[in-house]
């Protein structure tokens, strides 16, 4: 009877327990649940003051970043940013972004459109033998056969294609104006215009195709060949290094950033390997190398000296592939160039030094031998130097200028798909040309003082640059590691300059003498 009666108040105690847990875990989810709603409603009331206190999206950078990344719907299709402050647009409003151009003369343009006026003011037969427009007369397409668009075209810029107004936009001192308006319509017409043939680019050492378009325009294509954020092994050589799609479009803005406005204009673009190329192309070499992968991926690897071969192939997914086109300089028989070696330039051997790396005093003798015995040059190349130094780009044996200005001009910068090949390790060797000189022009220098400042960030405008690209809908172009390496960069340059005025007494060219601006002020 005892027993009995302990039994049922043992199940009474449990019982009472049971319940007594039951209402405590009940009162525990009503305090998570009220504790969650008031969070939520902070989180509101902070969004509302943050949008009432920074109206059109004068957030932070993180916050301007992701509202851009969202405004990307997808690779080729952007919509435009809503108009509000920004980095990148307070720094193009600087007046080091906006400094008065000197008058271009007739002889200061690469190419002109010539009137039958001027064609018969002239007296070669060279130029009286080719055809004269005027607003009247018109160039027309001779065949559509070929698939080729149907055009007229006059002196009037209005009916010139992007590329064409791009060549006809060419100085003697820039490759293209930043502000010119063209300009975005060129790197539509880049990301957009269909392909109308695709061969294989001869010269160079990797892979590259030659793209043509419905209204005569062509670009040169360069494939991705490795991820993104992949990093180049440290145990190659600078010279069997890959060739980066990405590194070509992040030269192109950077180089913008930095105002030489001398790298031709590249946008990224995803194209059909089958549609866009196979199918297309009359390159019976080329289109030998297409294959099938194991995985299914359409592929293929053409003819060059580096890389192309089976082990090496470029692949869809399975069709679809990142690709960069460049904007094509005007042929060589309209505007030759003339192709420079570099004093800088490596021995491209594993064991053997340049000279310049055994001389320390190397440049006394490049300042005494013609073009960098007087005028800009050796500032050109120095302004090359700095740009290779911030992209890591250790391949620049040789550079190009336009044979009509002579000695009085700009170097082209081309080829830069073996920048951004390590973030992690910077290349001191490349800045040897300032090291040496110990020369800088005085907007350069004006330039990468704005950059380092918090207002103009170098890896905050570039990101907000290579943001525009088509591209970027689906990763950024460049990772944040090599954002960061941008600033490190940008800081031992300027390093570099201050151990030069230790060294030495005038080691500025000052290219802005006669301009009146406050060049010291701090971007917006």
């Amino acid at each position: 009877m005892i027993k009995l009666h302990l039994r049922q108040s043992t199940r009474s105690i449990y019982l009472g327990l049971a319940c007594l847990s039951l209402a405590l875990h009940l009162l525990l989810a009503l305090f998570c649940l009220s504790v969650l709603q008031t969070a939520c409603a902070i989180s509101q009331h902070h969004k509302l003051n943050a949008k009432t206190s920074h109206p059109e999206g004068r957030g932070s950078l993180n916050g301007d970043a992701t509202v851009r990344e969202k405004k990307v719907t997808g690779v080729g299709k952007v919509i435009p940013r809503v108009k509000g402050c920004s980095k990148l647009e307070a720094l193009f409003e600087h007046p080091l972004y906006n400094l008065p151009r000197p008058e271009l003369q007739d002889d200061d343009w690469l190419l002109r459109v010539k009137t039958n006026e001027r064609a018969r003011d002239t007296g070669s037969e060279e130029e009286e033998g080719e055809e004269a427009m005027n607003s009247d007369s018109q160039w027309q397409s001779a065949s559509q056969e070929e698939g080729y668009d149907k055009v007229d075209w006059t002196s009037d810029v209005e009916t010139h294609p992007p590329w064409l107004r791009f060549h006809l936009g060419i100085s003697r001192w820039e490759l293209y104006n930043r502000k010119d308006p063209n300009m975005a319509g060129l790197t539509h017409y880049l990301a957009t215009q269909r392909i109308l043939s695709a061969v294989q680019k001869t010269g160079g050492t990797q892979l590259k195709l030659l793209m043509s378009f419905p209204n005569y325009g062509q670009a040169l294509l360069k494939p991705m060949k490795q991820a993104r954020d992949a990093e180049t092994d440290g145990n190659l050589f600078y010279f069997s290094d890959f060739e980066r799609h990405n590194a070509e479009i992040a030269a192109f803005h950077l180089d913008r950033l930095l105002g030489f406005n001398r790298v031709p204009p590249v946008v990224g673009r995803l194209i059909n390997v089958t549609s866009e190329v196979r199918e297309i192309t009359t390159d019976h070499k080329l289109s030998r190398t297409f294959f099938t992968s194991p995985a299914g991926n359409v592929c293929f690897y053409g003819q060059c000296e580096y890389y192309c071969s089976l082990e090496h192939p470029v692949c869809g997914q399975p069709h679809a592939l990142e690709v960069s086109l460049a904007a094509m300089l005007p042929d060589l028989t309209l505007a030759p160039r003339r192709s420079w070696r570099s004093p800088w330039r490596r021995s491209y051997s594993r064991t053997k030094l340049a000279q310049w790396e055994k001389d320390p005093a190397y440049c006394d003798t490049v300042k005494q031998t013609p073009p960098y015995n007087h005028g800009t040059r050796l500032v050109d190349l120095i302004d090359m130097a700095i740009l290779d130094f911030l992209m890591s780009n250790m391949d620049r044996h040789h550079y190009e200028t336009f044979e009509k200005f002579g000695n009085e001009t700009f170097l082209l910068h081309l080829d830069n798909g073996r920048a951004f090949g390590r973030h992690s390790r910077d290349e001191p060797t490349i800045l040897t040309p300032l090291k040496q000189c110990c020369r800088i022009r005085r907007s350069t220098l004006l330039r990468l003082r704005l950059l380092s400042l918090p207002a103009g960030r170098l890896s905050d405008v570039m990101r907000e640059s290579l943001v525009q690209d088509p591209l970027a809908g689906a990763a950024p172009l460049l990772s944040e590691p090599h954002l960061s390496a941008l600033d490190r960069r940008l800081a031992a340059i300027l390093q570099a300059v201050q151990t030069c005025q230790h060294q030495h007494r005038e080691i500025i060219y000052n290219d802005l003498e006669g301009y009146d601006g406050d060049f010291n002020q701090q971007p917006d």
